[in-house]
């Protein structure tokens, strides 16, 4: 690495960032009234470092009670209404989901972030992506499409078919790029081989992954691409609530890039919000520079990341590196095919569904990654199979995601006096860690 252009062009990044710190904070005072509601006992900011050391963190819980307060959208808004033109939502894990808005502007913004993901990943015009996605409200599944739709390759839409059904389009249509996460990139294969779908045949040279580790796992990424015919693995990352962040750097798997063009990023103490030195693993905080129209300062994410120390990074980049990829999360938190499911999320839905007795939430290691399984009794009296259908039902909505739930008999669950224990986890996924 040459150490002093490295400096030069550092300074130029941070420089550009602070401009666009200072225009964003023009935009949302006073017209954004949530922000507003937080900055105001500050004043202003004289410098980035000033900024980080007096900015007060956000948290999705105060996004989330500003929306229940300010239903439905709350008043992280900083134009009129009439010109927001998108909604999306995150997962709900932690309670109900937090909406999202952008207009037009903060849309193409995200879709200029997707289309660096992409060029990243070495993706052109002659490609063919095959989107293996529900198309529900999450925000990723809309931006992937609309900017490789941007970059000018054949957009091929998976929603609302089978895994046999979507492997036969793949091969149909001779898709070269496939984009889902690394759990459904190895269900495809195995649904292929149940279904005696021969993938020799298939094309796809690139399979981009995201909303899981697994990504930047080396040990998944390569059965990810012994599945799929050698295929290069590329993982990137990203939030409803930010947009697209970082990708994987190309020479280096397992290491990811975050677009610090677009935020300004922070990796800090979970416990003590200090910052942290490169190479000790901290939580990732993230300010949105580029999307104005629903702004986030000083994020705190959840995710545990690693910042390479800058004399490593490679090629001389000077973006914020992670090693390993997303390490984790801060607080009890388990990744089911990609959605962030927290126990207080599943009692909320337990104790909603109604006429259940006890549960036990399963979790078991497939393949690498997690899977949930809900075991519960219903109570005396109740139609046992009419609460094992309401239950999952509520998890499909409010979750997104599929979880099976099976009735035990009566008695065959413990009950508790202290605190209860019911979740049934492996070594592997205790407290405040996450399947890889």
């Amino acid at each position: 690495m040459n150490t002093e252009r490295w400096r030069v062009a550092r300074r130029e990044l941070e420089h550009e960032q602070w401009r666009k710190l200072q225009a964003l904070l023009a935009a949302i005072v006073p017209a954004n009234e949530f922000q507003a509601r937080k900055l105001n006992p500050f004043g202003t900011f004289s410098s980035l470092t000033d900024f980080r050391t007096r900015c007060p963190f956000t948290i999705k819980t105060e996004l989330s009670a500003d929306q229940l307060t300010h239903p439905p959208y709350g008043t992280n808004l900083t134009f009129p209404f009439e010109r927001y033109t998108r909604c999306h939502q995150t997962s709900g894990s932690t309670g109900e989901p937090l909406r999202w808005l952008d207009t037009n502007e903060s849309w193409s913004g995200l879709l200029d972030q997707w289309t660096q993901i992409y060029e990243a990943a070495r993706v052109t015009a002659a490609d063919r992506c095959f989107f293996a996605f529900s198309f529900g409200p999450f925000l990723g599944f809309w931006t992937a499409f609309e900017a490789a739709v941007r970059l000018g390759g054949l957009c091929i839409p998976g929603g609302g078919m089978s895994s046999a059904t979507r492997l036969r389009v793949i091969l149909a249509n001779r898709a070269t790029v496939l984009c889902c996460t690394p759990t459904y990139a190895l269900r495809l294969a195995e649904i292929a081989k149940a279904e005696a779908i021969d993938l020799a045949g298939a094309l796809v040279r690139l399979v981009i992954v995201a909303g899981e580790p697994g990504g930047s796992v080396p040990a998944t990424r390569e059965a990810i691409s012994k599945a799929w015919n050698g295929a290069r693995v590329f993982d990137h990352f990203g939030l409803t609530e930010t947009g697209p962040v970082g990708h994987e750097c190309f020479a280096q798997p397992g290491l990811l890039r975050v677009l610090e063009a677009a935020y300004l990023a922070e990796v800090i103490d979970p416990g003590t919000g200090a910052a942290v030195a490169p190479g000790v693993a901290g939580e990732l905080v993230l300010t949105t520079l580029d999307r104005s129209a629903s702004p986030l300062l000083r994020y705190r994410t959840g995710d545990l990341v690693k910042a390479l120390p800058p004399e490593r990074n490679p090629d001389d980049c000077v973006e914020l590196c992670l090693e390993g990829g997303i390490l984790g999360r801060t607080d009890e938190m388990l990744l089911v095919r990609g959605v962030n499911v927290y126990p207080s999320a599943i009692e909320q839905l337990i104790r909603e569904c109604g006429g259940i007795a006890e549960y036990r939430a399963e979790v078991k290691e497939e393949r690498a990654l997690a899977e949930l399984e809900l075991h519960i009794e219903p109570e005396p009296g109740r139609d046992a199979e009419a609460v094992r259908t309401q239950l999952e039902r509520l998890v499909r909505e409010r979750l997104t995601l599929r979880v099976p739930v099976k009735v035990l008999a009566p008695g065959s669950l413990p009950r508790f006096e202290m605190k209860a224990r019911r979740w049934a986890r492996p070594t592997a996924l205790k407290s405040g860690q996450t399947a890889p």
